[in-house]
């Protein structure tokens, strides 16, 4: 088993700086998730990490032992790629046992790995079958089955549930993350899907434009974002954000989105003190936003009125899409017993005790 550590790893191509100055320390046995959107460096940090791409500056460490030089098939990683990239003229069976083979592992403990694995992933009725005759899911055990054989120090995942259909994705989340605690060996997974993320991850890696914008429990990511893009990706459907002032009132502090006014709950006013008069980005979840007929008890509430665009029932809820006054769209997540109908305008209940404010200037989260 062995910790991973990116050392002020930079990655460059041409004028290009896909990953910058990424700096990250993944504990032995942890599963850890990078998580953006296309483009954000993520894939090129896991292949830097598996050596088939190389550091333009910095280090990457295996253990005690930097790999920078090492060649992929020496650095005690297995990888599982999106296409699965199974050899369509092989077996299961032939598939999981090929690295083994190269390897010149005995024949009789190949085949005892390879019956393992396929009885922990429940393949083993698969292993005579070709790659054609398998569904999207069972390619994908099979995929990871290949990776498990050979008992590597590091598994590298690269959105190996992106091919599946919506059921079979869960699915597989859950096989996944069981096989993890199962294994317990370290787990390196990337995907854009922050349910994914969220679902599975021991600590999340939010990744931007080649720079690590934070690096967190799934909780603290979803509670605390660093800034308006962590708190804009993290959450599905995303954060809704209103442009405001702070202004105070009596010795009470405002924020005012010109379209409506919300009182700061006193046990959050004083990081705010400093930014008063200054303009801000007010964050608030759909999910704290009720229909106040339904909203929980003992909540600081503000209501503000609205004009119900769209709804979309989902049976244990409602996603409602509202406008301010001053035409401003934003999301709410209600109650399925709301009486919220297209066209009608009604006050929502805004949940302050989970507001977010963030500086205009830096899109940092004020604390």
């Amino acid at each position: 088993m062995a910790s991973v550590t990116y050392e002020h790893v930079t990655k460059r191509f041409g004028d290009v700086v896909a990953v910058n100055d990424l700096n990250i320390s993944i504990a032995d046995r942890e599963f850890l998730v990078f998580v953006g959107p296309s483009g954000c460096g993520k894939t090129t940090s896991l292949r830097m990490l598996a050596g088939l791409e190389e550091v333009t500056e910095g280090n990457i460490y295996i253990g005690d032992r930097i790999v920078n030089d090492v060649p992929p098939k020496d650095r005690d990683i297995a990888m599982v790629f999106q296409s699965y990239a199974l050899y369509p003229h092989m077996s299961v069976y032939d598939n999981m046992a090929f690295g083994l083979k190269l390897r010149r592992v005995p024949k009789a403990e190949i085949d005892q790995r390879v019956r393992e694995a396929a009885r922990r992933l429940g393949i083993e009725a698969l292993l005579d079958r070709k790659p054609k005759q398998l569904s999207g899911g069972q390619r994908q055990r099979v995929a990871v089955g290949r990776a498990i054989v050979r008992n590597p120090a590091v598994f590298l995942m690269d959105e190996p549930l992106s091919n599946l259909d919506a059921k079979l994705r869960v699915q597989a989340r859950a096989e996944i993350s069981k096989l993890h605690m199962q294994l317990g060996t370290t787990f390196i997974y990337v995907t854009h899907d922050q349910v994914e993320a969220m679902t599975m991850g021991t600590r999340i890696a939010v990744m931007k434009d080649g720079v690590l914008q934070q690096i967190d429990t799934p909780q603290v990511l979803y509670d605390r974002p660093d800034n308006v893009f962590v708190a804009g990706f993290i959450g599905s459907p995303s954060m809704n954000f209103f442009d405001a002032t702070l202004t105070s009132s009596g010795g009470d502090l405002y924020v005012d989105t010109g379209a409506f006014r919300v009182k700061v709950p006193e046990n959050k006013v004083e990081p705010y003190r400093a930014h008063v008069g200054k303009q801000v980005i007010f964050g608030i979840r759909p999910e704290d936003i009720h229909d106040p007929e339904y909203a929980p008890p003992g909540i600081h509430q503000a209501i503000v009125e609205s004009k119900v665009d769209v709804t979309e029932l989902m049976g244990n809820e409602v996603i409602v899409y509202l406008m301010t006054s001053n035409n401003k769209p934003f999301l709410a997540r209600v109650d399925p017993r709301t009486k919220a109908s297209v066209g009608n305008t009604m006050g929502m209940a805004f949940n302050l005790d989970n507001m977010h404010i963030f500086d205009k200037q830096t899109e940092k989260a004020i604390r």
